[in-house]
This record gives structure tokens, C-alpha cells and sequence, in this order.
């Protein structure tokens, strides 16, 4: 099926294409956000950036949805999924304008953070309310083709978001003012996104009611023995388990591939902070296009060759192809093995998706879905720490892109003797 058949199919559903646009409206104001606060903290003209400075600053952007995961799944597991996407907006539209009004103010930089950190929170639980809800709007038969089109054309989106911010750098400036207009602007994008919410009914979107479920306050007292417990119930789940460590591994290797890239930009490719944010920016829309074209590669190969077969295949490709491409250290390498990560990784994304919504039960989803954005950001903010240790002051590595290539490869063949086997089907008797 195409991108456009698949989405016709799940948009007849009312709910879903509520949902749908929920999705779309708050990620657009995502990437927003995400460019104003990357472009102050890697790319401002009057700092300076060192591999360490990246790894912080991609803390700042990341972590927040690994410290609050497992507390976001106990909420989502028992709260209203539906009044999350409604308030969590709301409260992250005003934290924006807040923000924004900070950097006027010219308050140190440390304060920005702290702010942006607080936006963060909230979009932590927010996005792992999104990821929950979907079962509840589409059968179980159209999850891989919801999965294909829903979580892709966010990020698609969020891409868009970035190249808007771009633009309106360009025309408000890199200054603090420039970036607080950003800031202002994202935050009333995503209020919007509550109205659309609002529109779906309460009950809808679960939790499924379980009478013996504790309750919330006690649930937080004991969030890391629930958490436990959510790990548990995934290792009975292999195949999910599996293809969430695929994730992981893209994502820690991704990780070690956006510290080399701003590294490279900034002191390799380019002369000046502008320059360097013009080289990321290609590569970031090269990396769009391919996390859009997954959406129609996915379902087809999926259903062509399995899930167990196209993960790996994914993961080797991101390695090999990679490697091929940037090893010459050209700028057009690393635009083209964007574009290559983009259809590979998210292609990993939408299959483990799929797998955990299939396989989890309804009253666990919460809590895999926070293990799972533990592992989404927390490998990456380890792979930045790691790069930081391993990049010379331009960040031109030989050594570091074999690492990142022997690290897909290396994910690829445990995933593969992790992975159950597929049961073949009982043959006919010859009788």
C-alpha cells in the first residue's frame, strides 16, 4: 500500500484523524522549540562549542524524558489519556511564553535551561500519552500501517517545524530576542493542539479501569518496583524487547553521528556559526526526506520480509552505508548518510512501535512506552557523553565512525539471536 492509500484507510476513522492532527499541530511547534533551543545552545554567534558543551546541551533536550519516564507511565497508566493532551499543552504554551519573556529579560543562561527543562517535562508526558492512546482509535489488524503514518508524519513535521524556525532566525536574528520570538511563536502553536483534544471524549483514549490497579500517590512511592515490574512483563514479550534494543542501538549510534556532525560543522565544514547551522540544517532536511520515505518503505518490506528480517537489515545498511558515505569527511557524504539514517531509523521506530502496542497489554502500555523513551533519549545522551571523550577538537574521526558502524552491525546480530523465532504454520495433512 502507499503512503496515501495507508492514511486514507485510517483516517475513515473519526477518532483516530482527531488524534491524528493532535499529533501533527504539537510536533510542528515541537521542532519549533527544538531549533530555537539547539540553535542557542550549539550555534550562537558569541559562543563557543566544545564535544562536551554538546553533550550537555543534548542532556538538557533529552533527559527530562528519561528521569520522568517511569513517573509519566504510573500517571498515564491511571489518568485520563484524553485531559493529558488536553492540559499538558496548555501548561506547555505558558512555560514557552514565560521563557521567552526570560530571555528578554537577560537572565543567564543557566535559568533558559532550567526553563526549557520544565517545557520538557511536560512534552514527556505528553508524547507518552500520544504513543498509549493510539490502540484505542484504530483496530489492532491497522496498527503497522497507524504506526506508519501517524508517529512518521509527526517527525515529519517536527522537520518542518525546524525549517520554519530557520527561517524566522533568519528574519528576527540569532540574538536573544530572535530566539524568545521563537519561543512565543511555538507556544501558541501548541495550545492549539489542546482544542483539537478537546474534541474527543474523555473516556476514550483509556486507561482500561482495573480495580486492583493502586492508586497513584502509592503507585509513585513505589515507581521503581512498578517500573521493574514493567521491565518484567516486557521480558516475556522477546520480540518486543528486541526490537526496542534495535531502537536503542540506532539511537546511541545516532547519538555519536549528530555530536561528530556538530562538531564537524562547526570547525571543520564551515568558518562561521551561521555557516555551520546552514551545513546541520541540510542535513537535518536530507534526514527529513528519509524519515518520510520510511513511511512508505516500512509497511511494504514489513510485510514482504517480516519485522524480524527488515530490523536488521535496517541496522546493518545505517552501518555500512554510512560509513561508505562519510568516511571522506565531504559535506555531501554526511547529507546523503542523513538521508540513509532517516529511512533506516525511523523504519527501526515504526517496528518497534508496532511491536510493543501488539504485543503489551493495555493496562502496561504506559510503563513501556517510559522504558522505551528511557532508552530513545537516555542512548542518546550517553552516545553524545561518550563522543565527547572521543572527538578531537574538530571532530574528524576515522575511529569514531568505525565504532558507529561496528555498533550497528553488532546490534544487528543480537537482535537477531535475541528474537524469537517465528512458529511456522501447521502443514495440511497428506491424508
Amino acid at each position: 500500500m502507499s503512503f496515501v492509500s495507508d492514511l486514507r484507510v485510517v483516517l475513515r476513522g473519526r477518532d483516530f484523524r482527531r488524534l491524528y492532527s493532535t499529533r501533527l499541530v504539537s510536533q510542528f511547534s515541537d521542532g519549533i522549540f527544538q531549533f530555537a533551543v539547539g540553535g542557542f545552545a550549539f550555534f550562537s554567534p558569541e559562543k563557543s562549542t566544545s564535544a562536551v558543551q554538546i553533550a550537555a546541551g543534548l542532556a538538557v533536550l533529552l533527559l527530562p524524558y528519561s528521569v520522568l519516564g517511569p513517573f509519566a507511565g504510573v500517571f498515564i497508566d491511571r489518568w485520563s489519556r484524553r485531559q493529558i493532551l488536553v492540559f499538558a499543552p496548555l501548561i506547555r504554551g505558558t512555560l514557552l511564553l514565560a521563557t521567552g519573556a526570560l530571555l528578554i529579560s537577560g537572565v543567564p543562561d543557566w535559568i533558559f535551561y532550567a526553563a526549557a527543562l520544565c517545557v520538557l517535562g511536560v512534552n514527556r508526558f505528553f508524547l507518552a500519552a500520544l504513543g498509549a492512546s493510539l490502540p484505542h482509535v484504530v483496530p489492532s489488524d491497522r496498527l503497522m500501517v497507524a504506526n506508519a503514518v501517524t508517529p512518521t508524519s509527526g517527525t515529519v513535521l517536527t522537520f518542518v517545524g525546524v525549517g520554519v524556525g530557520y527561517l524566522l532566525r533568519k528574519v528576527f536574528g540569532a540574538d536573544d530576542q530572535g530566539i524568545a520570538v521563537l519561543m512565543v511563536v511555538s507556544g501558541l502553536i501548541f495550545g492549539l493542539s489542546a482544542l483539537i483534544a478537546r474534541t474527543m471524549r474523555r473516556e476514550l483514549l483509556g486507561p482500561a479501569y482495573d480495580p486492583n490497579r493502586p492508586q497513584a500517590r502509592e503507585a509513585v512511592r513505589h515507581v521503581l518496583s512498578g517500573l521493574a515490574d514493567g521491565a518484567r512483563h516486557l521480558v516475556h514479550h522477546r520480540a518486543a524487547a528486541a526490537a526496542m534494543g534495535a531502537m536503542a542501538t540506532h539511537r546511541f549510534m545516532y547519538g555519536m553521528c549528530t555530536a561528530m556532525l556538530v562538531m564537524l560543522s562547526r570547525y571543520y565544514f564551515a568558518e562561521s556559526s551561521e555557516d555551520a547551522l546552514d551545513a546541520v540544517t541540510v542535513v537535518v532536511a536530507t534526514s527529513g526526506v528519509g524519515y518520510f520515505l520510511a513511511v512508505l518503505v516500512t509497511p511494504w518490506a514489513t510485510e514482504r520480509f517480516g519485522i524480524q528480517r527488515w530490523i536488521p537489515a535496517m541496522l546493518v545498511t545505517a552501518g555500512v552505508v554510512t560509513f561508505a558515505l562519510c568516511a571522506p569527511f565531504q559535506q555531501w557524504g554526511f547529507a546523503v548518510g542523513g538521508f540513509v539514517l532517516g529511512i533506516a531509523g525511523q523504519s527501526i521506530k515504526i517496528c518497534a512501535d508496532t511491536m510493543v502496542q501488539r504485543d503489551i497489554e493495555d493496562a502496561y502500555l504506559g510503563r513501556a512506552f517510559s522504558i522505551y523513551d528511557m532508552l530513545f533519549n537516555g542512548s542518546y545522551v550517553l552516545a553524545a557523553a561518550l563522543a565527547a571523550l572521543l572527538l578531537p577538537p574538530d571532530g574528524r574521526s576515522l575511529p569514531v565512525l568505525g565504532l558507529i558502524t561496528a555498533g550497528y552491525v553488532g546490534g544487528a546480530v543480537l537482535y537477531r539471536v535475541v528474537t524469537p523465532r517465528p512458529v511456522p504454520a501447521p502443514q495440511p495433512s497428506s491424508r
